[in-house]
């Protein structure tokens, strides 16, 4: 599971789409690795906007796959909407380093029936308090 830290709030994605918590606030608790990219000049309003955006287009809950875009994928993208920076290769390749085998192989028509959604977190909405 990877996230984004942000303006004080952790986002991330699963089947439920992008939620919010505040930092280690999923029932996952907090994290065992993190990854300073930096700092951003992206303000909150325009980051809420943006991730609004995603959240109608990308990355609804329905277009979540465990392989091919999944919290990885929105971690990604966000990271590099906010510094230009990408999170670590070692993260982002973890999934097809797994099908590669023959186990991940065995494993995946299971994996893809599988939603996932972090417990803890609200479901993001522009309109959660936001004007």
């Amino acid at each position: 599971h990877t996230s984004i830290i942000v303006h004080k709030d952790e986002f991330f994605y699963g089947s439920g789409g992008i939620s919010s918590c505040a930092p280690g606030g999923t029932l996952l608790g907090p994290p065992d690795t993190v990854v300073d990219l930096g700092n951003t000049e992206v303000t909150e309003e325009i980051f809420l906007e943006y991730l609004s955006s995603l959240g109608e287009s990308a990355f609804r809950g329905e277009s979540y796959n465990l392989f091919e875009h999944n919290c990885n994928t929105f971690s990604n993208e966000v990271a590099q909407f906010l510094t230009g920076k990408k999170i670590p290769s070692y993260i982002t390749d973890l999934p097809s380093e797994v099908l590669a085998t023959p186990f991940g192989q065995a494993l995946r028509p299971l994996l893809d029936s599988i939603q996932i959604q972090p417990p803890g977190g609200n479901t993001f909405s522009r309109h959660n308090g936001q004007s």
